[in-house]
């Protein structure tokens, strides 16, 4: 299927491993051309080299850390006029709710929902004006099924979700459509830590972890990687124009509701 979105610019936020990665490279192989962005430069670098010997397409490394006004900065140097924008950020840390200070929440705050809002602000007129825009929020499942020990991640990620869900309605009109794409367990470095820190707080091996939480899942696997990218890519083509204000489960069947 071709997503008519060959030729266009994106820039796509924690990209260098796991979801951000495979949406970069799904884009990549509908020939948009890519700013990806991460902390670490050498991780960043060697995604850029990968995606772009894989698929042929341009795609330009910024290592900086989007949760600063200084990083948004520079990344929306290399690509200021965007007609696709990823907003993907690893969520914090578990734990007890009683233990999280102000700064705690203010972190939280800033890399799961103000970063993101900032990105959109800095780049939605131009969208307007051109008569096409895409903009995905990678959030997480926990949105609509929260963890109690994942607070701060549900209270930045919910507030990033009710703003969207406004804002979505009110550019419509103009050809640009804002989503959130809440993933469930993909299979990921990510997840295999949170299982490994289950594990070693549980006294359990990390295979048992892993079978047991594959058997929440409806599917009875993880999903991959390369099924989240491809969703992500649809949204972001030509004929998705109609698809807007969402709240899209890639969860395998896990959420237990309509």
């Amino acid at each position: 299927m071709d997503l008519g979105i060959s030729g266009r610019r994106a820039i796509v936020c924690g990209a260098s491993a796991g979801l951000g990665r495979a949406t970069a490279t799904a884009l990549a192989r509908e020939g948009v051309s890519v700013v990806i962005a991460a902390r670490t430069r050498e991780n960043i670098e060697a995604a850029a080299k990968e995606i772009a010997s894989e698929t042929g397409a341009e795609v330009i490394p910024i290592a900086v850390d989007v949760t600063t006004e200084a990083g948004r900065t520079e990344l929306l140097a290399a690509c200021p006029a965007p007609d696709i924008l990823i907003n993907n950020a690893g969520g914090p840390p578990p734990g007890d709710f009683r233990n999280w200070s102000h700064e705690d929440w203010i972190k939280a705050i800033d890399a799961n929902m103000l970063s993101a809002i900032f990105l959109i602000r800095e780049t939605l007129d131009g969208m307007i004006a051109r008569r096409f825009g895409r903009v995905i929020n990678i959030t997480s499942h926990m949105v609509k099924q929260p963890a109690g020990f994942l607070g701060l991640s549900n209270g930045a990620r919910s507030g990033l979700t009710g703003f969207i869900g406004g804002l979505a309605r009110d550019v419509a009109e103009h050809n640009v459509t804002l989503n959130n794409v809440l993933p469930g367990q993909f299979d990921t470095n990510r997840l295999k830590s949170n299982h490994q820190r289950f594990a070693q707080g549980s006294g359990r091996d990390l295979a048992s972890v892993r079978e047991s939480a594959k058997l929440q899942i409806p599917a009875r696997r993880f999903g991959q990687p390369e099924e989240f990218g491809a969703m992500c890519a649809f949204l972001c083509g030509a004929k998705a124009g109609f698809i807007t204000g969402q709240n899209i489960l890639l969860d395998g069947g896990q959420f237990p509701g309509v």
